[in-house]
């Protein structure tokens, strides 16, 4: 079993900051993806940010240049640091990650954590 736990989320004021932790734990090989996306009332969930183990990152044009998301892979952990926040970014932020389980597969699965509430006031 694996489980993705997020934490960190809160109200804080537009221009804020907050970080969000997205700790990875169970029968884990490796992790070769962590991802951040977040849903709003009323809206679909949609990306906001990826990183893959080798670095590279990805990231929605909605947070370009405010959020930075970066990945612990010695502890399973990723991280959004989220900078100039606006009331527009108020979401359930959820986090991802796509794991091998064991040496022998390539295949990749899928976990996604619970959610963590971010509320940001004007």
């Amino acid at each position: 079993q694996v489980q993705l736990v997020e934490s960190g989320g809160g109200l804080v004021q537009a221009g804020g900051s907050l970080k969000l932790s997205c700790a990875a734990s169970g029968n884990i090989f490796s992790i070769d993806v962590f991802g951040w996306y977040r849903q709003a009332p009323g809206k679909e969930r949609e990306l906001v940010a990826t990183i893959i183990s080798g670095g590279r990152t990805n990231y929605a044009d909605a947070v370009k240049d405010r959020f930075t998301i970066s990945g612990d892979y010695t502890k399973n952990t990723a991280y959004l640091q989220m900078t100039s926040l606006k009331p527009e970014d108020t979401a359930i932020y959820y986090c991802h990650a796509d794991i091998k389980l064991n040496r022998g597969s390539a295949t990749l699965f899928r976990y996604w954590g619970q959610g963590t509430q971010v509320t940001v006031s004007s």
